[in-house]
């Protein structure tokens, strides 16, 4: 009888990993989940290594689409393995090499103590004595997420379309769509077929979140992954190898995004993290749970994320890029009289051509004829902290307009170039910002505004993707360029918070194009969308915890003169279970109208502590974009918090699940709007709440108090 191989067991007590080390001295992760659950010598055995490489001249075992069976991966012998801790994370090292090439691999997972995520990065090392050309390498491999034909027919792909205007819609379509069966029989046991999503480009969540998922519909295990990466150059794949659902995460490769990369000898190559979080029998609702707990541990800590401060901006349905001193002075004294604790003047303070802006930016000096005093702009952000709030201003510091000084004063070389010519896109060159002078330039641009300015908020957006990226020196692929100064982007990131550490800085870019954690490992917000319906913005406010945690998603609230009352207090639903962005003409709106948003702005200033620590559930599954009911839920040990939508079409009453307080006395709030016609009624034995709104459109947040879990 074969004796079964050694095994590696790690993790603490909500994950644990166990790697099998094969006798040819392959490791290849065998299980991942909650400590205690099913060995390896009882299931199927994985066939897929720790890592995939792909380089010229060492391509694939099998050919496809697939970017599995790597020849250097089926290569890379375990050398050793250590476990370690980092704080409150725990690190284990996994050394690998192939003796072929001289390739040498660490594989780096780490898991934040009692949450179930396993974060993966790769680094390689050339040993060797020749250049390895590399055009793909994987981020984290993992074979067994469903085991066995029966696991697979039960197990549904999630994955989440984003527009500009209609993020973050999540998608779900069974796995059997990609690996099909005839006659009971599986029709390959290593296909060539695949599911597959790929970002491209400047702009990590352009058409699809960097993210997806794998839920069992029957058991309820799930498993949700993210690529935290800051632009578009990433690529996911899951399909069938064996019998086991597999998965593979990596960032930019040469078959997807033309990236290629030689690594000399003694050189190292670092993959961009990913992240794979799971619930053993919770749905996507826990696994998304356990994600929103990852991203708070793995992010730069800021006392934003505690705080959660009431920010006003000028920009969405209010003066849409067209401030003035004379427009600003009255906003600002409403805003403030709303309880708005920053005030944010966004595109246009810049543009003295009434329009002319967009192929002119990238000096960010105001523009005398928006601000005429003898103080200029200075009138305007002294005014609002006469006022109690902190000012901003809204910047896009990657892009240089083809009029502006900038465009000649600066080299080409600090711009992206391909073929040495200068890109252009839409009116506009981008910065390469690996670059001395772009960086230079930046760091001079935010020093005046943030150090002599006072300005403690900078909006940074981004609105032009300028293709495949740069090619900086001969023989460098446009993707290695972008993956370079992908990575000196953030790391000019870090260097602004280092200067700054409480700045208020937030990750815009057309709306919501640029969803990612290594933006918001950093970054304190995440704009949520331009849209500019506050109708249809409710799916992508309800949504939105998905992709960000609460505390970090900013979602617009723009109340209208001409709204009535039921959708004032529906826009601002809108945003009490996120971070509010306050807009809209307030100085104009009725009596009725302004009191509903003040009282808004009171009732999430008495939850926003609790905000900070809540994780999401959606009690009527993930919203639709065509849903006429929709419901975000926030829940912490003692409280769950409650938004419900009905949007015209809808019954006047829907049956809310919210399974966590099966069995659990609780006690309804209505917390806004006050005088809200809701009716509730709470039933412990099934876990439903029901609920009637008798108008259409109309929003309402509940609050449900009940014991926590382990209180008798």
């Amino acid at each position: 009888m074969t004796s079964a191989p050694p095994i590696v067991r790690w993790g603490h007590r909500a994950l644990e990993a166990e790697i099998v080390v094969d006798e040819d001295g392959i490791a290849r992760l065998a299980r991942l989940g909650v400590p205690g659950g099913l060995h390896p010598e009882r299931r199927s055995w994985p066939s897929l290594p720790l890592v995939e490489v792909t380089a010229a001249g060492h391509g694939r075992a099998w050919s496809g689409g697939r970017l599995i069976d790597s020849y250097i991966g089926g290569r890379l012998r375990h050398r050793a393995h250590r476990a370690t801790r980092d704080g409150d994370w725990h690190v284990l090292t996994v050394e690998l090499h192939d003796p072929e090439t001289g390739l040498a691999a660490e594989v780096i997972y780490r898991s934040p103590d009692g949450v179930p995520v396993l974060r993966s990065e790769v680094v390689l090392r050339n040993e060797g004595d020749a250049t390895l050309h590399l055009e793909s390498v994987s981020s984290l491999v993992v074979g067994p997420l469903a085991d066995g034909p029966e696991a697979i027919d039960g197990a549904d792909l999630l994955w989440a379309e984003n527009d500009w205007v209609a993020e973050c819609r999540w998608q779900r379509r069974p796995m059997r769509v990609t690996s099909p069966v005839l006659a009971g029989r599986v029709v390959y046991d290593n296909g060539k077929g695949e599911f597959t999503r790929t970002g491209r480009g400047v702009w990590s969540s352009c058409g699809r979140l960097p993210m997806g998922g794998l839920t069992d519909r029957r058991m309820g295990r799930t498993w949700l992954w993210q690529i935290e990466h800051n632009g578009g150059g990433w690529h996911w794949e899951c399909g069938e190898r064996d019998t086991l659902a597999y998965l593979a995460l990596f960032g930019p490769t040469d078959t997807h995004h033309g990236w290629r990369h030689p690594l000399e000898p003694g050189a190292e190559f670092r993959t961009v993290p990913v992240a794979l979080a799971f619930s053993d029998d919770g749905g996507p609702d826990e696994a998304f749970a356990a994600l929103t707990r990852h991203r708070r541990a793995a992010r730069r800590p800021h006392a934003d994320h505690l705080r959660l401060p009431v920010i006003f901006n000028d920009y969405m349905n209010c003066l849409m890029g067209d401030p003035t001193t004379e427009k600003l002075l009255p906003l600002i004294d409403a805003a403030a009289e709303a309880g708005a604790e920053y005030f944010v003047i966004d595109a246009g303070w810049y543009d003295g051509e009434n329009g002319g802006w967009w192929d002119s930016v990238g000096a960010w000096e105001p523009a005398a004829s928006r601000f005429p005093g003898e103080r200029g702009i200075h009138e305007v952000l002294d005014h609002i902290r006469e006022r109690g709030m902190v000012p901003g201003l809204w910047l896009e510091p990657e892009v240089i307009g083809v009029r502006s000084p900038m465009a000649k004063s600066l080299p080409d070389e600090a711009f992206f170039r391909r073929d040495g010519v200068r890109v252009t896109e839409t009116g506009r060159h981008h910065l390469d910002l690996r670059h001395p002078a772009a960086r230079t330039h930046l760091d001079q641009v935010v020093d005046r505004l943030v150090g002599e300015w006072g300005v403690g908020y900078l909006k940074l957006d981004h609105n032009i993707d300028p293709g495949s990226g740069t090619s900086a020196h001969p023989g460098e692929t446009p993707g290695a360029g972008l993956l370079g100064h992908n990575r000196a982007h953030l790391d000019w990131l870090d260097g602004i918070l280092d200067r700054y550490p409480h700045l208020v800085v937030e990750n815009c870019s057309s709306g919501g194009m640029r969803w990612d954690y290594a933006l918001l490992s950093r970054l304190q917000l995440q704009s949520t969308s331009d849209q500019q319906n506050l109708q249809l913005y409710a799916p992508i406010a309800a949504s939105a915890p998905t992709a960000v945690t609460p505390e970090q998603g900013a979602v617009w609230a723009y109340p209208q003169p001409e709204d009535s009352s039921d959708e004032v207090a529906f826009t601002m639903a809108n945003a009490l279970l996120g971070r509010i962005h306050l807009s809209g003409m307030l100085p104009d709106l009725p009596p009725e109208a302004r009191a509903l948003v003040h009282e808004a702005v009171t009732v999430y200033k008495a939850i926003r502590t609790d905000l900070a620590q809540a994780v999401p559930a959606w009690p009527l599954g993930l919203p639709a974009w065509d849903d006429l009911w929709l419901a975000l839920a926030l829940h912490t040990p003692a409280t769950t918090y409650l938004t419900v939508w009905r949007r015209p079409g809808a019954e006047t009453t829907a049956a809310l699940p919210l399974s966590h307080l099966h069995g659990r006395a609780a006690r309804v709030d209505v917390l806004y709007p006050a005088a809200s016609q809701a009716v509730t009624s709470w039933h412990p034995d099934t876990a439903d709440l029901t609920l009637t709104l008798p108008a259409a459109p109309s929003a309402v947040l509940l609050r449900l108090a009940h014991a926590a879990p382990d209180t008798p």
